[in-house]
């Protein structure tokens, strides 16, 4: 599948293995979500600033501890949803890409990666080592501590668009496990534990045809971890002093590679119409005992089938061809890319009949992507349904308590 991805020009290998080019295409649809999400999270009062992406060693070794007893638990639940719990915002991306589930969970860390460091300054040794951003909190979070004196300061909510390092151990894959990638990342911090569980959701794509799942989107419930290890404090409306609630969140462009996972075919890319750079391509069909150039495809030396698979390669939702009989009758012959459906439009309903199959299109991509993802869910109640489900590399929908004690027994019994 992602062998296409090169053949449909959204990426390029790069000569450092893990990291890939973004060929326009690419950045094209990861502007259109970062466009609507952007305007979205501003309507909750949220800035966006910008923080340098070197981390020190001492900042990293806070968040160690912290991080080393989720790792079990990740390897774990790797292929378990919870409840749902989500916001608006993340819903509406569903209709630009792809359905998901939303779950609530506590912090998660990847697993499977290594962080990369800058030791050197030219020839000469850094007195002090600089991690590569992997994540921002302990960049972050040490001035969250300077600039949070008391609950007036709070809610406070910021987000970054930038690009992060994690040299992932094992095998590559483009958008889904790159050395580096684009994301944003919100850190949001709060007076009281309601506050924060009111922002909480987490967003995790299912691909029915692997039976796996990916981290697309997320929130991480951080509670009062990181305010422990960086001191973030303030003083409250009693004059006494208390430690923030936190939450970070956000989304990459891990989220292309699975829209491709979930739409792509054997013919290439099926790109969702709100989110394809190009919505429709027109193909001019010559006759056929006469040479006429084909301009509109900026190719002159290329049959009109070859053009065809060339566009639905590239996943474009809409093909317009336009042939002699379609010159005679006013009209032209519409093929959809998502069912290789085809129709003829008069040329005179042209415009407001490309709208609306434009619509249809978004609209069935992902009833048909909710549908097997629905197929795939399967709710349990036992330790044998469990492994059984786990087994099928079935979606499982099970119970789930935020008790410590009872989360123990359950890591026990695995």
């Amino acid at each position: 599948m992602f062998f296409g991805c090169c053949s449909a020009e959204l990426i390029e290998h790069y000569d450092i293995s893990g990291l890939y080019i973004l060929r326009p295409s690419a950045v094209e649809i990861w502007e259109t979500l970062q466009a609507f999400f952007d305007s979205e999270i501003k309507k909750m009062n949220v800035e966006n600033c910008y923080f340098p992406m070197f981390v020190l060693d001492c900042h990293l070794k806070k968040e160690k501890a912290h991080n080393e007893g989720f790792k079990q638990v990740v390897r774990v639940f790797k292929f378990v949803w919870f409840a749902p719990k989500y916001l608006k915002i993340i819903a509406l991306l569903n209709h630009l890409l792809l359905p998901n589930y939303f779950i609530n969970v506590s912090h998660f860390t990847d697993v499977g990666f290594v962080v990369a460091w800058v030791t050197k300054s030219g020839h000469s040794d850094l007195e002090a080592h600089l991690a590569l951003r992997p994540s921002s909190e302990t960049i972050m979070y040490p001035y969250y501590s300077k600039w949070i004196r008391g609950h007036r300061d709070l809610p406070l909510k910021l987000n970054q668009w930038c690009n992060v390092v994690r040299w992932v151990v094992g095998d590559p894959t483009p958008f889904i496990r790159s050395r580096e990638f684009l994301w944003q990342e919100g850190h949001s911090a709060f007076a009281t534990e309601d506050e924060a569980h009111a922002e909480v959701f987490r967003q995790v794509a299912f691909i029915p045809n692997t039976g796996c799942g990916i981290q697309g989107a997320t929130t991480h419930c951080l509670r009062q971890k990181f305010a422990e290890k960086f001191e973030v404090k303030f003083e409250d409306m009693k004059g006494e002093k208390a430690m923030v609630w936190q939450n970070s969140w956000g989304y990459s462009t891990r989220t292309i590679g699975a829209m491709v996972m979930v739409h792509g075919d054997d013919k290439g890319l099926v790109l969702p119409p709100k989110v394809a750079s190009t919505q429709v391509i027109v193909i001019p069909v010559p006759y056929k005992d006469q040479k006429i150039r084909a301009e509109l495809d900026s190719r002159d030396n290329c049959s009109p089938e070859r053009k065809y698979s060339d566009w639905e390669l590239k996943g474009v939702p809409l093909r317009i061809e336009i042939g002699p009989k379609d010159l005679v009758n006013k009209q032209v012959c519409v093929v959809l890319r998502d069912n290789g459906a085809k129709m003829d439009i008069a040329n005179a309903d042209l415009v407001e009949e490309i709208k609306k199959l434009l619509n249809i299109i978004q609209q069935n991509m992902f009833d048909v992507a909710k549908q097997k993802r629905d197929e795939c869910i399967q709710v349990i109640h036992t330790w044998e349904e469990f492994k059984e489900a786990l087994n099928q590399r079935k979606m499982i929908l099970a119970p789930w308590c935020d008790e410590k004690v009872e989360i123990v027994c359950f890591l026990i019994q695995l």
